[in-house]
Formats: C-alpha cells, structure tokens, sequence
C-alpha cells in the first residue's frame, strides 16, 4: 500500500499493560472498537495490542519452557484473549502482541485451539522470531561484545528487543493474529500502523509519531490516570473499574488519545504528558529499533471529553543496532518479614534487625522498616543508622540478602522465624521466602546480526 492521506485513520486499543495485567480490560476495548469501526469511514482499521513482556518476564517464561516444552508463553494468555477472540475475528480486529514471550509458536498453537473451541475460524497467525539469542552459538556472539563478564554465567534468557517491520511484513501477508517475543514495546503499535498506511521504513518523522502513539499505549491504564491517581491533589473517578487506552493515528502518524467507553479513569493533558514522559531518558532522542522519536517540540492538546491529541513529534535515523537483554541465574533472594506493634515498636523493630546482623555476619542485609523508613536504596544500611527512631508504633520488619550459595541464603529465613521466642518482645507475623534470583546484563549488536524474521503458521 502507498502512504496516502486518505486512507482513514487507525485504531489501535491496548487491553494489557505488562504480564499479570487486569484480564477484564479486553472486553470494554473490543466493545468500543466494534462501535468505532461501524460509525467510521469505509476502509477503517482496528487493532487490539496486548503488551505483556518486563526486563525479567522472559527469563521465567524461558524457565517454565525448560520446565514443559508448551510452555513458555504469556501464563494468563487464555483469560485476556478467550472472551475477546470470536468477536474480533467476527468484526476484523486484528490482534498483535508480545505474549508470546519464550514460544510464540506454543502460544499460536493455543489461539488456534482456543478458536476452535470457541466455534471460530481458525486465524491466520503469525510468530515473529529472531529476538531469541540463547542457543549456544549466538552466546558467542555475545561474547564477542560482552567479554570476560560472560565468565561463568549460567545463561537464562538472551532477547534484542527487535523492532516493528516483522510485523508489518506478517500483517500484509494476511495474518489476522501476529504472536512476538521480545519486541519494542511501541512496535506493537508502529507495526500495525506500517501495514496501514504503506509509511516507508526510513519515513521518520512519521515512525517518530507512531512510536510515541505506541509509548502512550504501552502501560495500559497508566495513561487512562491509572498511574496518575493521587486523592486530594490528583483525583480520578471510577479508578477500581478504570479505562484502557485507545489511539486514532491518521496518515501524518499524529495521534488522539482515548480510552475504552463505559470506564472509569480519564484522559486529560496532564495524564497523557506523564505517560510521553515515562521511562524516556532524553525527550529528544528516544531509542527505540525503529526511530530515535524527538518529542522536544510535542505538543498536547484536549480534543474533547477523554481525548487528548499528541502532535509536534519528529523522528530520527533509527539506531544501528539492537539492545540484547541477557538473564542469567545469580543466586538466591531470602527474605523475611516479622510485625512490631505498640509503644516503642520501632526501637524492637531496630533492635531486631541488629540481632540478625550480629546472627548472620556472612549476609549482606537489606533493612526495612516498612512503616518507618523503607523506600530508599540502603542496602548498606547506612541511611538507617543515620536517622534516628521516629517512634513509630505500627512497623513491619522487612531483611532480605542475596548469595550464591542456598543454604547460606536459608539461614536468613530461620533466623527471622527464631526472633518470636528469642525476641526482642511482642514480634509477630513471620513470614520467609526463598527465590531463585535472575540478574541482567546488556549489550549492543549490529542489526544485521540478529536474524528477524516471520512465519504464517499454517498447521496448528
């Protein structure tokens, strides 16, 4: 297709901001791009995103795939999808997500059956692949760039968080349902948005756009005041059944913000310039495998009740090469909570955190006072020391430790637990856990390093 701007705008709903999202926010989108699509233009499109992939959801998805080679997906695929599936093949509402996660292709084998038992065609999907680079010989090539901090390491997961063309190459080869791995998370939307409107691939200023219509999706209900919420100074209505976003792109890649009907929330100025801003490290020069967007002179403007429209994004060459998350197993993650009520709970609470020290010399503790003192990174516990007992009288006793060694980590946990009898006094509510620790490193590779491609699954 040609870029034209007359092809009609594009709508593209997001039902799922990250993995264990609300599985009920597909409903209300799909119930709005279904009455969108019949009052708009003839040739309109719609698409339902679903984003469900973090820095370390990949690592255990490739460790439940160890576990059970038809594993590996997004573990809550079937409660977000199943109540949304017929009516969106019913009505052409194409679907592109990331819940592919470690195996796309178990997940598209599962949105086939998933159709069938529901009485509906079988889709046409499509797995995007590539991202993964944890077969031996892409480790080497790893290790070309990382070096000696490979050393040793016990390799979980290694993904490039690849970019939007795969999915607009599956998308205008026909596929209903397009299953990624680790994708950029705006791809998601830039994809669909490449298929629509037949955009160049080097046409930045319009990727540019797209990509931060992609980025004001990505987060769910982040941007619907989700996130926003703050009572007294930010309110927001309706917050426990809260909208999820939708995005009408026109042709230029200019987008309006909106969110699914009937739902709480809302979408002002001020919730849609705390989402452009989230997570970007340079306004001017945000990195993604498709553009580098320039939001320096983006303007935002209500365009009605819950409608918002972003205008004034530029974009930039895209990077030359790809960042390469790589998990690997780094240990184990003990913690152990005890409560402190009453008059001088905090100083029990002190007091309790320095028997553990002096128990356990070979522990590197991080101390919480959660009620008194807990949101700073103090993992050397010197900001503790250096603020004097508040007095609170409500304090919930948080150590954790990390080691290579499980039984060391152990330790921590019956040390916590022996605080009832072996005091200070009037401890209660001990809790411990024990996990497997994943840890991340990163690196660059060159584009052409990294084989991205995408398939149409015919036999499911």
């Amino acid at each position: 297709m040609t870029s034209d701007t007359r092809v009609p705008p594009l709508l593209v709903g997001c039902a799922a901001g990250f993995s264990g999202d609300r599985t009920d926010a597909s409903g209300p989108v799909v119930d709005t791009l279904i009455a969108r699509l019949a009052a708009g233009p003839a040739g309109q499109r719609a698409f339902l995103i679903f984003e469900t992939l973090a820095e370390r959801t990949l690592a255990l998805a490739q460790l439940r795939r160890r576990a059970d080679p038809d594993a590996g997906y997004e573990p809550l695929l079937d409660d977000m999808l199943r109540p949304v599936l017929a009516r969106c093949l019913a009505h052409g509402i194409r679907i592109v997500s990331n819940f592919g996660a470690a195996n796309p292709r178990a997940a598209a084998r599962h949105i086939a059956r998933m159709a069938r038992e529901l009485g509906a065609p079988t889709p046409r999907i499509a797995v995007v692949e590539g991202d993964d680079l944890s077969s031996m010989t892409q480790q080497d090539l790893l290790r070309s760039r990382l070096g000696a901090s490979m050393d040793g390491l016990r390799i979980v997961s290694a993904n490039a968080y690849i970019g939007a063309e795969p999915i607009a190459a599956a998308l205008d080869a026909g596929a209903q349902i397009v299953v990624c791995g680790r994708v950029a998370d705006p791809s998601l939307t830039v994809g669909p948005a490449l298929s629509h409107f037949g955009w160049a691939a080097d046409d930045w200023d319009k990727l540019g756009r797209a990509t931060m219509a992609g980025h004001l999706l990505e987060c769910g209900a982040q941007v619907c005041g989700g996130y926003f919420a703050d009572p007294g100074f930010k309110e927001v209505p309706g917050l426990a059944n809260v909208g999820f976003p939708i995005a009408e792109i026109d042709a230029d890649g200019h987008c309006t913000i909106s969110k699914s009907s009937g739902t709480g929330g809302l979408v002002t100025e001020a919730t849609v310039k705390e989402q452009l801003l989230y997570e970007v490290h340079d306004p001017a020069a945000y990195l993604t495998p498709d553009v580098i967007a320039d939001i320096g002179e983006a303007e935002v403007q209500s365009a009605g009740p819950d409608r918002v429209a972003l205008r004034g994004v530029r974009g930039h060459a895209r990077p030359t090469h790809y960042k390469v998350n790589v998990c690997y197993e780094g240990g184990w993650l003990a913690e152990g909570e005890i409560s402190y009520a009453g008059p001088r709970a905090e100083a029990r609470a002190r007091l309790a955190a320095d028997v553990l020290r002096a128990r356990l010399p070979d522990l590197a503790l991080r101390v919480d006072l959660i009620g008194a003192f807990s949101i700073l990174g103090d993992d050397a516990g010197r900001a503790l020391a250096a603020v004097p007992d508040g007095g609170s009288r409500d304090v919930r006793l948080r150590v954790a430790a990390a080691h290579a060694d499980r039984a060391t980590a152990e330790r921590l946990g019956r040390e916590v637990m022996a605080l009832y009898t072996c005091g200070p006094a009037g401890g209660g509510g001990v809790r411990s856990t024990l996990t497997a620790r994943l840890n991340t490193i990163s690196c660059l590779l060159p584009r052409e390093a990294v084989p991205v491609r995408f398939e149409l699954v015919e036999a499911l």
